[in-house]
């Protein structure tokens, strides 16, 4: 039987109506384990990334073997919305910071049904050196690796596994989409709505589900909209004939080029509403429009991403999750960039006012935080509000001499 002392520090709380200061009790615990072994975890996982780099680890959540691509995210908090954003499909995300799990979770903080990233890796509680994978995959590119808490499979084996998948050319939307339509009620709760000022009409909006984030339909619902949410294969035509004001395509994970129906229904739907393309939507709009959309090296993970809006000027900070951008170059003539991200120049956002189009890379939304962008809605808003009363003045008629 082994035995370990350790120093416990307990820090006792006043009793009611002491005037005397809190004291620290200090205890001798002895802690006992059978065979010898540590009373405490040790590391019983491992992170094998393509590179043959290998990383030990302490698991906590579910066990088995998973295949993921590794990306950063430079976040201080919003973990809970970070796992439950199904725009992480098939990713493990590894938090830069370091003190992660001190916020608890709530309810009013799930952006989805439940968890669809693939793993997440953090320091404080099972001592990744998480920086040290950072710099790699900064210097790199984003890699692919395994994460696993099963002993019967050799390093050899996991990296052969990192080896053999790719998330490029996945499908991932079909796999996070709603699979029946339904009508989206809640709107922000009052604590938590800052800035939106509905002019008190009420427009319909049919928002695509490519991996939608709740908090995108709180806003839409919070700015005066009916919202009805699709699955990602709704056709077009079936949403046409639902006669709405505005079409939001949404955010969702992977390849934009993983998932030619998705455009092809975008295509069929441009010019026939205004539309709102968020994220996977925004580059989805970019390939409709003729435009190429491209893999980054490591792509956007963060609440803190500084973006220009060209037709302002003003600098927003904003929460973005992408691995792929649009090729401004390679659209036509009429299509104006709106918006550019300050760390390296690519493509945030863009307008077509021709065909009342309006998309942004990143996510105006952006709970927990910054708000800077959340004026995206109102302007979808009154670009429904101008079709809306265009539709509806009265035509001109014309006087003949004869």
């Amino acid at each position: 039987m082994a035995a370990k002392s350790l120093g416990v520090g307990v820090s006792l709380s006043h009793l009611v109506g002491s005037k005397s200061p809190p004291r620290l009790c200090v205890l001798s615990i002895r802690c006992f384990a059978k065979n010898g072994e540590r009373p405490w975890k040790t590391s019983d996982a491992r992170l094998v990334l393509e590179d043959g780099s290998i990383w030990k680890a302490k698991s906590f959540g579910a066990s088995g073997t998973q295949v993921g691509e590794v990306v950063f995210n430079t976040s201080l908090t919003g973990y809970q919305e970070i796992l439950t954003d199904p725009s992480y499909a098939g990713q493990f995300v590894l938090m830069t910071n370091p003190h992660i799990g001190n916020t608890g979770v709530n309810f009013d903080d799930e952006e989805s049904r439940k968890c669809f990233l693939a793993g997440l890796v953090i320091r404080s509680l099972n001592d990744v050196d998480t920086r040290a994978i950072t710099r790699r995959l900064r210097q790199d590119g984003s890699l692919i690796g395994v994460l696993s808490t099963d002993n019967s499979i050799t390093d050899e084996e996991l990296l052969k596994m990192s080896r053999s998948w790719d998330i490029v050319g996945i499908d991932l939307i079909s796999g996070v989409s709603c699979q029946t339509v339904h009508e989206w009620v809640d709107k922000t709760k009052q604590e938590w709505d800052f800035s939106s000022r509905g002019s008190g009409e009420t427009f319909h909006v049919v928002a695509y589900d490519f991996g939608i984030k709740h908090n995108i339909l709180k806003r839409l619902a919070s700015y005066g909209c009916k919202i009805t949410v699709v699955p990602s294969t709704w056709p077009a035509t079936e949403t046409l004939k639902m006669n709405p004001d505005g079409v939001l395509f949404s955010n969702g994970p992977g390849d934009p080029s993983a998932v030619p129906y998705a455009v092809e229904t975008v295509k069929e739907i441009l010019g026939k509403v205004p539309v709102f393309g968020i994220c996977m939507g925004h580059q989805l709009l970019g390939q409709a429009l003729g435009g190429k959309t491209f893999k980054m090296k490591f792509g956007h993970h963060g609440g803190n991403h500084p973006v220009r809006n060209l037709r302002t000027g003003h600098v927003e900070i904003s929460a973005q999750n992408h691995n792929y951008a649009v090729d401004p170059a390679t659209l036509p003539e009429g299509v104006e960039v709106t918006h550019v991200n300050l760390n390296d120049g690519s493509c945030a956002g863009l307008a077509f006012p021709a065909q009342r189009i309006m998309s942004l890379q990143y996510h105006p939304e952006a709970s927990p935080g910054p708000h800077d962008s959340d004026y995206a809605f109102r302007e979808f808003t009154e670009l429904m509000k101008k079709q809306k009363t265009k539709k509806f003045e009265p035509k001109l008629s014309t006087v003949s001499d004869a």
